[in-house]
This record gives C-alpha cells, structure tokens and sequence, in this order.
C-alpha cells in the first residue's frame, strides 16, 4: 500500500519537475510573470458577474498565446561546438567557450545560449531509497526543518546572451555552469533560444552535442599539518618510488661481489680498471601514510558520505605536496588501494578516483578493517575518515593502536550533531580525534596542527 502511495508522488514528482523546467525555458523573466498573473487571475474569475478580474485573464491570455503563436514562424540553422575543460570542481563555476555559427543568410540577434544537461530526475527505486532515508532523518509533517538541497542534480545551467551574428557569422562565447556535486557531468545538447517580439515566449534550435565533464571533489584548504609517522624502508623502493628522492639513490662504486645484480655493473670502470666494478646504492627510507576513507553509507548520496570524500579530497592533495607516498584505501562493490606520490601518480589522478566514490551498502565494517591491517605493516601512519562512531570503529583503531601506528582521525557528523566520542575516548587517543560538524568542516581542518 505505502509503495503505491510513494509511487503515486513519484509520477506527481516527475511531471511537476517536468513541467518547471519546461516553463523555465520556455518563458522568459517577463513570460513567468505574465503566466503567474494569468493563472493567479484564472483561479478568480469564477464569478464573472461579481468581479473583473476575467478580463485581466483573457489578456493575459491572449498576449501569452500570441507570443507563442509567433515563435512558430520562427527559422533558423546554427552550428555550435563547446570547447570544454577536461575536469571542474563541485561549488566552483565551471567556464569554457561555445562556438556558434549562423547557418543561415540573414544577421541574427536576440540569441540566448542555454546548455540541455541530462535529465537529473532519478529512477523510482532510487529516488524511493533516498525518501526513505529522508524520512529516517527527518521526522514525517515537520516542514519547518529544513530539507537538503536535490542530491540528484548534478549541475546547474545559466543562461548566457549570444553576440548579434552576422549573415554566415561564427563567434565564440564564454559560457559558465555551477557543478554541485562530484561525478561525471553529461552534457546532452544545446539550445540556441530567441525570444518572441512580446519578450514573452522563446523560440529553440537545438544542437545535439553530448559531452561529458569530470567534476572534482570539493576541497578545503588545509596548511602543511604535521602528518603522524615517520620514514619507514620499502622493500622494492626503486620500482615503487620511481627513482625519486632516496630510493636506491647511488653512493658510491667498489668491486663485485658474489651475488650482486648484474644491472648494477658499471661498465665504464670495469673497462678502465680490468676488474667487475658495480654500483653501490642506499635503500629506501620515506614516509608513506594510508588515507582510510569509511564509505559505509546505506543512503547512495549521503550528505556525510559526500564530506568524508571532501576531507578525503583536501589530505590528497596536501599529503602529495609533501614528497611522501599516500595509499588510498576505501571499500567500493570491491576493495580499493591506491598510491600515488613521489613519482606514482598525481593528486589530480587521486582526485578522479575520489570522484568516482560510491556508498558501500552490501559489505561489513570490517571488509575495511582487513584491507587496512593486510597493509599497515608499510606505512608510516593512518589518517582515518569515519562517518560515525561505533564499537566496530573502536576495536579497528585499539588494533592499530596495538601494532603502534600513528593515527590522525577525523569523525564526520551532521550539522548541529553532538560529538559521537564525548564519551567513548580512547586512552590516549583524544588528542588525535576529531570530530568535523558539516558547515564547520573548514574552520575545525584549519585548526590541525
């Protein structure tokens, strides 16, 4: 019964976002408020011997179906081709360049540039899940307390003016979007707009053109912190630190010895002294920490989840400026570990894969708990991620504590929510937890030491 009532505001849902975005489009500043007039005045003219405002209706009406009626004998061609970014930021505007071409023989004016990005509405069974977490958060008829914004667009599109074209004409336009999430951003065509003589209704000419941007994760700035851990020995350093810093960094020359590489010989010198002469190098000492991000979330799009991946976003790209390997390790539908740093990879590279992070709603807490213990005996420290406090966590980092890893963690909790280790400390462990309220993440990461 309930699933035919959800499914009954989905349908409602559907069609009256439908319809808005259509209506946005379609009128202009001008045209809404004729239209919101009409209809206001619609809903009044029942009475038409008591009252007036029927004519104030009809023309309304009549100038709103006028204005439609000439976007109809409305012709033109344009060609259009975006000149895109490979990667945007999620908050951040997101500015390229449009090319437009007048395809026809007459100068054209009045153009307004809209971007068609692919239909944010979800299907049923997700926007069903994400319902009902919504209303596992949020008690049902309390209207007063405020909603999330739409976790399912991923965009938003502004519309820009077109330059006059000349018969023929081509130009290029600086065209801009605000990504509002991270993910990969599709877009599906464009629409080269003109509004009707009235300055009510627009005319379209759309171009197919699919694209797709990467967007980012959203960053905070944080200052060069004071990282747990210290410089460790990698076995096979030469092939996992790509020949940067100390890795088998050349000493000095002496003679063979049994059992040396024969890729470490130098040729120059054997021919110049008559004797096997090789080259002597320092193993590998670095610092190398293990990003623990938690994505154990049963909402897909978890505002909590999508924080812990900000805070994820901001180590990456701090911990790589600092000459040091950093191993992502996170639980997707498998278990995930990357390293970059020191010649690996880049904090651009870490950055898409952060982007790509999805809730893991199937798999137990401690399917991270082994991935992270299976790796531990490398690195130099952990920086864990949670996205909340609980007993599974605590025994995952009193086993850390055993091993003698540096810990640096970090708890995500919603805005306005209590601290979730007010009273469940660890012993000796407070002064390397925190706890990031969403809206104040900012504040409290520039506060690390």
């Amino acid at each position: 019964m309930m699933r035919s009532i959800y499914k009954l505001f989905y349908f409602v849902y559907r069609g009256a976002g439908g319809l808005w975005y259509w209506m946005r489009r379609r009128f202009t500043l001008a045209g809404l408020f004729v239209a919101g007039g009409c209809a206001l005045a619609g809903s009044t003219s029942v009475d038409i011997e008591n009252t007036v405002s029927y004519q104030c209706f009809i023309l309304l009406m009549a100038m709103l179906m006028l204005s439609a009626a000439s976007c109809m004998f409305y012709r033109a061609r344009f060609a259009a081709n975006r000149i895109l970014p490979r990667v945007g930021t999620a908050g951040q505007p997101l500015h390229y360049r449009v090319k437009i071409k007048n395809l026809t023989a007459k100068p054209q004016a009045g153009l307004v540039f809209l971007e068609n990005l692919t239909d944010p509405r979800p299907p049923f069974a997700e926007w069903l899940a994400f319902q009902m977490a919504e209303n596992r958060r949020v008690r049902p008829f309390r209207m007063a307390q405020r909603r999330r914004r739409n976790p399912f667009r991923i965009a938003s599109s502004i519309a820009a003016e077109i330059p006059p074209l000349a018969a023929n004409g081509e130009i290029e336009n600086g065209v801009e979007l605000l990504p509002l999430r991270r993910g990969i951003l599709r877009l599906e065509g464009i629409t080269v707009a003109r509004a009707d003589p009235l300055g009510l209704f627009r005319s379209f000419f759309k171009i197919r053109s699919p694209q797709t941007v990467l967007i980012l994760p959203k960053r905070y700035p944080l200052s060069s912190i004071a990282l747990p851990g210290a410089m460790r020995y990698q076995e096979g350093g030469v092939a996992l630190a790509a020949n940067i810093g100390r890795s088998e960094e050349f000493v000095a020359l002496r003679e063979y010895r049994h059992g040396d590489p024969l890729r470490h010989i130098h040729w120059r010198s054997w021919a110049k002294t008559g004797k096997p002469i090789v080259k002597e190098f320092e193993d590998e000492f670095f610092v190398r920490h293990a990003l623990v991000l938690d994505t154990f979330d049963a909402e897909p799009h978890g505002e909590i989840l999508e924080e812990a991946v900000s805070v994820a976003a901001s180590f990456a790209c701090t911990v790589l400026s600092q000459e040091s390997l950093l191993d992502l390790l996170f639980v997707g539908n498998q278990s995930y570990c990357f390293t970059a740093g020191r010649g690996l990879a880049h904090a651009e590279q870490m950055l898409e894969i952060l982007a790509a992070v999805k809730n893991c709603a199937d798999k137990p807490f401690s399917t991270l708990e082994q991935l992270v213990l299976n790796h531990v005996s490398i690195v130099s420290g952990c920086i864990c991620i949670f996205q909340k406090w609980d007993e599974a966590r605590r025994k995952f980092l009193e086993k850390l504590k055993q091993l003698g890893v540096p810990l640096l963690i970090l708890i995500i909790v919603p805005a306005g929510g209590r601290s979730p280790v007010a009273d469940a400390k660890l012993p000796d462990e407070a002064e390397a937890i925190h706890v990031l309220e969403i809206g104040k993440t900012e504040e409290a990461l520039a506060r690390l030491k």
